[in-house]
């Protein structure tokens, strides 16, 4: 094969291989972080005591409990209640419990194994927790605090069915992506005529799609708070995106920090000792004249 045509397909292997590496990244920490409620539940469990998530949490559940009883007077009275409770354990635990459910009411519908309808969570046991700490504390009329079984809606009906055939596709590409990613750099290098440089490519590009998918992150950010028109709930919801995210900004930097040193060791290669021109060997003596000869 010509050199200069295996340079070129060499060349386009790699950059579709480094095109490939941040979309695998996502769908990765999708597929395998996402989906696992136990490591989902204890990213989300510091949030409970952050003060915007607090506040937010308090601001529902205060209008929940005002909507299903009539405290008149003593609605402010139990709203600063309810605020004292976001800082007890009970609240913690709650937290934890109302996220679990809800990742796999969640994550039921995704795998299919509920039948169509909206998914729903029964925060029944969260409202008992509210109510008993109430009691516990003596708060008036909190015994009037009813306690039902409402199933609260997560997500529309319409919504299912494109949330599992976006299971399906992600789960099929947090495989394939990665691993077609390897292989493309691999021929890619192997295919070139200087593998040096290929690879200070491959280096390169690893680099620029972990800097393309911390860029995307940022812009994901603002484009998610600048949707909640609530300002009281923004803060509580950027504090939900960084903490659901944060895995995947550290891989955006591990990216960028391999990417640079394997770039920077294949082209400091080209200055290793055993890759210097060998000195030309000393020229034999001329042979010596024969008694014939002289």
């Amino acid at each position: 094969m010509p050199v200069r045509l295996r340079n070129a397909l060499s060349a386009a292997l790699i950059a579709l291989s480094c095109l490939l590496v941040p979309f695998g990244a996502l769908a990765a920490w999708a597929a395998y972080g996402l989906t696992d409620t136990g490591r989902y539940v204890r990213t989300m469990a510091p949030l409970a005591t952050d003060p915007a998530v607090r506040a937010a949490v308090a601001d529902s559940l205060g209008d929940g409990i005002e909507r299903r009883a009539d405290l008149g007077a003593m609605g402010p009275f139990v709203r600063d209640a309810v605020r004292s409770f976001t800082h007890t354990e009970a609240y913690r635990a709650g937290w934890d419990a109302a996220n679990r459910a809800t990742h796999d009411a969640v994550l039921r519908a995704a795998r299919g194994a509920d039948a169509g309808g909206p998914v729903t969570v029964d925060l029944a046991p969260v409202a008992d927790r509210v109510k008993r700490e109430l009691v516990d504390d003596r708060v008036p009329l909190a015994e009037r605090i009813p306690v039902t079984h409402t199933r609260v809606a997560v997500l529309p009906a319409r919504d299912v069915e494109r949330l599992r055939r976006g299971y399906d596709v992600l789960e099929v590409a947090a495989f394939w992506l990665p691993l077609t990613a390897v292989v493309l750099a691999v021929a890619g290098i192997a295919l070139a005529a200087c593998r040096r440089r290929a690879l200070t490519a491959t280096g390169l590009g690893i680099a620029l799609g972990g800097a393309l998918l911390a860029l995307a992150l940022t812009l994901g950010r603002h484009f998610t708070l600048a949707g909640i028109p609530d300002d009281l709930h923004r803060p509580a919801a950027a504090a939900v995106y960084d903490a659901l995210t944060t895995t995947l900004r550290t891989t955006s930097w591990l990216l960028l920090a391999l990417g640079l040193t394997t770039a920077l060791t294949a082209w400091l290669t080209r200055y290793l000792p055993g890759r210097r021109a060998s000195p030309a060997p000393a020229p034999s003596p001329p042979p010596r004249p024969t008694r014939a000869q002289a």
